[in-house]
């Protein structure tokens, strides 16, 4: 199965150079986030796939224009041909706003959760990633210490997060852990599973 990641900026290739052709393996889009529901609406609609997303910090703007024929997985577990994927947005607050959290408001986030979690998932799709896993040093895009407890419960195959950008300071796409591969989903990337 391939799945097309997407997050946080809009790829030339996926929307003002679009080939069908490019993309017609694919399976599965997952947004991790920080993306214009046009954007979404016009990937699903282009590609006659699925999309997936959870909620980046920008997007507040989902509530009033949500992306169309779209599926929020956020707080739950979506299976799709047998592939369990779990869903938490948002990402560590620094100002305020929809979809940002303290440390402590992510853990209650996520306990909340344990009843969705308890058959486990392959995939945990995330906007931040894991303290220390791929994020960053200032506020805004430092990690949750809470998804290392998450990855170590559950251990899922794949952990897919955005908000860190990969032009930022010594950022790598792809970081193993454990039994988990990380995945920073930033502008696109395509994962056969």
């Amino acid at each position: 199965m391939k799945l097309l990641l997407i997050s946080d900026t809009i790829s030339p290739i996926l929307y003002e150079h679009f080939n069908p052709e490019r993309f017609k393996d694919i399976d599965l889009i997952l947004s991790a986030g920080d993306l214009s529901a046009k954007y979404l609406m016009f990937l699903t609609t282009a590609l006659k796939k699925p999309l997936l997303y959870v909620h980046g910090n920008h997007d507040h703007h989902y509530s009033e224009k949500p992306p169309l024929g779209c599926i929020c997985i956020e707080d739950e577990v979506y299976e799709h041909k047998g592939l369990r994927i779990a869903g938490i947005g948002g990402c560590m607050e620094y100002r305020g706003g929809q979809h940002q959290y303290t440390e402590k408001q992510m853990i209650k986030k996520i306990k909340k959760n344990k009843k969705a979690f308890k058959k486990g998932f392959d995939i945990l799709l995330t906007h931040s990633p894991a303290f220390g896993l791929g994020d960053g040093e200032d506020i805004a895009h430092v990690g949750f210490q809470v998804f290392h407890d998450v990855l170590e419960q559950y251990q899922p195959k794949y952990m897919i997060h955005g908000h860190q950008h990969l032009n930022y300071k010594n950022q790598e796409r792809i970081i193993k852990h454990n039994n988990t591969t990380i995945i920073n989903a930033y502008g696109y990337y395509i994962l056969d599973v």
